[in-house]
């Protein structure tokens, strides 16, 4: 194993021609490609250009007329209802091309924009495995978000038809979501011809007649529709990201590119082989629910586990082990979040020597920044390596890895590894100049992208690239802030943003955190920039205490500012750490900085679409306000 990673890295970058056919093999292709990468237009490329494939075909129909049809395709593990679905290849694939006869039959053809809004349940896989059997361009949008915030998506995205289903389950609640369909598409000025309604249970949705039809009834009623081939150039999805303006970005993902990195990383990054089960604890609704859930594991022949449920509260701090250990999972990806939560409600993993979790042999995280104290808790309790990796929406797979199939390196701490095959990562000052090793700088990729990356924003290519290209000619900005050491591994220390400015010194409010995190009663923290008339910007930090604390608040936050200080040293000015019950976060688990920022600073606030319990907010303001900062804004 020893020295593969610099040989296969050194030739993804100097011959991508040759290592790209070669990953492209693995997928099954109607048509060979004509340009391996279409290079006519820069800085806009594209990926196997001329070549023709059917995402569905290579995640379904391949492995059942290749012998896998039995094998188990999908689990669905429910902890909100205590049910658990086993689906083989060969019922999935009869499943989904019953449902795109469905929606074929609502006049759904290739290229059509298609709303998926649901909970997790088999039918959001079905529903986007459908969509890519016809062609038709799929946009999933995280079940239960505001109406005015879907009403956004259905204008950018103009779907002919939306499915949805009657509700989603959370921890102590039901949450209807037809009321909140049927507001966003009053709300919309393009509205869809359809809308099918899976009708659950917990909820019957009211059916709006002439618009709405019941998933069951439209499936019946259906013939079962074949696989559609697709340009490798077609998009197969378009995913919303926050804007910095308030409207959303499309991300566009490309069907060839697509099918061949993820199948590509299934063994090279994570280590899996087909056959074995594999988890993304995740949600259909975000990046890695679409690449990890549903994509990646299908095409490369795996087990994936489709679970609706919470790592704590669903019943308990040990929902993730009963998992792993019903299913015998070998792999898992989550968020930091996730095991910062079953650190907290069970610090010493009690509830974990009620499991036998033998199969397990990986824990990935990503999603965020990956604590030090958080991978030491997971690494000294699960025994198995614990590799934090870097990605994003935008990027589909991951930048930065550990990649455990090709040569697993020593982990570092605070570092997602070195760069995966086919990415040059870069570190450059303002500038776009590179900085020298250990300096932090901006994130950068050059340019082209290597395939299965964004090529471009749904219909709106000048935002693409005033907001990915225009900063540093040649190179995609990620917006994330960094460093590279002397053995090449990379550290992602915060969004450039999160780079905070005291007197002069440019600091990492990651940098911070990461030594709050080190004092052995906090189960996690945040730091955010609040504006000083003195220093321009003073750090501020979040504390949430560890389940069973019952010390003395004022002194843990005295303790942790003179850690701070220790570590980092006074030029931190860090002198402000607050207790906190829990943190702002999305429903993907990003804690909400920026909207922490404007309370501290005093400033109006609008509560983010994508928050997960706004009540969080005001709690904020009031620990805020018990340290000297923030006053009660107007709500916009």
């Amino acid at each position: 194993m020893a020295g593969r990673y610099a040989e296969i890295h050194r030739r993804s970058l100097e011959d991508p021609e040759g290592f790209w056919s070669e990953a492209a093999s693995a997928i099954h292709w109607e048509k060979r490609w004509d340009r391996l990468l279409d290079d006519s237009r820069p800085p806009f490329y594209r990926w196997f250009a001329g070549g023709v494939l059917n995402t569905c075909y290579n995640c379904l129909d391949r492995h059942v007329a290749e012998g896998r049809g039995q094998q188990a395709a999908l689990i669905y593990d429910s902890a909100m209802t205590g049910q658990t679905q086993s689906f083989s290849y060969t019922e999935l694939t009869d499943l989904v091309a019953r449902f795109a006869g469905a929606i074929a039959a609502q006049g759904v053809a290739k290229g059509d924009r298609v709303i998926i809004y649901m909970p997790m349940v088999p039918e959001a896989a079905i529903a986007m495995l459908a969509c890519a059997r016809l062609g038709a361009v799929h946009s999933v949008v995280f079940g239960g978000f505001a109406p005015a915030e879907l009403a956004t998506r259905i204008n950018d995205a103009k779907p002919k038809l939306m499915i949805s289903a009657s509700c989603g389950l959370e921890p102590g609640r039901v949450l209807a979501y037809k009321p909140l369909l049927d507001q966003a598409i009053e709300l919309a000025t393009a509205k869809p011809d359809r809308c099918i309604i899976l009708q659950r249970p917990q909820v019957k949705a009211e059916m709006k007649p002439g618009r709405d039809l019941d998933w069951q009834e439209a499936v019946a009623a259906a013939k079962p529709a074949a696989c559609v081939p697709v340009a490798a150039t077609d998009p197969l999805y378009v995913l919303y990201t926050s804007g910095t303006t308030g409207q959303p970005k499309g991300v566009v993902r490309d069907n060839g590119g697509h099918a061949v990195a993820l199948k590509w990383t299934m063994k090279n990054i994570y280590g899996v082989e087909p056959g074995e089960v594999w988890w993304a604890a995740s949600d259909v609704g975000w990046v890695v629910g679409h690449s990890y859930i549903v994509y990646a594991p299908l095409m490369h022949g795996c087990t994936s586990v489709l679970f609706e449920g919470k790592p704590v509260g669903t019943p308990d701090a040990g929902t993730y082990w009963r998992v792993i250990q019903q299913h015998k999972v070998s792999a898992l990806f989550t968020a930091p979040t996730a095991f910062r939560a079953i650190k907290r409600d069970d610090p010493d993993a009690k509830l974990l020597r009620n499991y036998d979790i033998r199969s397990f042999r990986t824990l990935f995280l990503a999603g965020e920044r990956s604590d030090p104290a958080t991978l030491e808790w997971a690494e000294a309790h699960l025994k198995v390596p614990v590799i934090d990796h870097w990605w994003q929406t935008e990027t589909g797979w991951p930048i930065v890895a550990d990649c455990m199939g090709i040569e697993p390196f020593p982990v570092k701490h605070g570092s997602p590894t070195k760069a995966v095959p086919g990415w040059d990562v870069r570190v450059l000052d303002g500038e776009g100049h590179e900085v020298k090793r250990g300096d932090i700088g901006a994130l950068v990729c050059k340019l082209p992208l290597p395939p299965g990356t964004f090529p471009t924003l749904w219909n709106a290519e000048q935002r693409f690239f005033d907001s990915y290209l225009r900063a540093y000619p040649g190179f995609y900005n990620t917006g994330d802030a960094g460093f590279i050491d002397e053995e090449g591994y990379v550290y992602v220390m915060a969004r450039t943003d999160d780079v905070i400015n005291v007197a002069g010194h440019r600091l990492s409010t990651g940098a911070m955190e990461e030594v709050l995190a080190s004092h052995p009663d906090v189960a996690e923290c945040a730091v955010i920039g609040a504006a000083d008339d003195l220093k321009g910007q003073v750090p501020l930090g979040f504390l949430v205490l560890k389940a069973g604390v019952s010390r003395d608040e004022h002194k843990i936050a005295e303790e942790a500012v003179a850690l701070v200080r220790e570590r980092i040293g006074p030029v931190a000015a860090f002198r402000t750490a607050a207790v906190v019950k829990r943190l702002p976060k999305t429903r993907s688990g990003k804690i909400l900085r920026g909207t922490m920022q404007k309370i501290a600073d005093g400033e109006e606030y609008k509560t983010p679409a994508t928050i997960d319990d706004p009540a969080i907010l005001p709690e904020i303001g009031e620990a805020l306000r018990g340290v000297g900062y923030g006053k009660e804004p107007d709500k916009g």
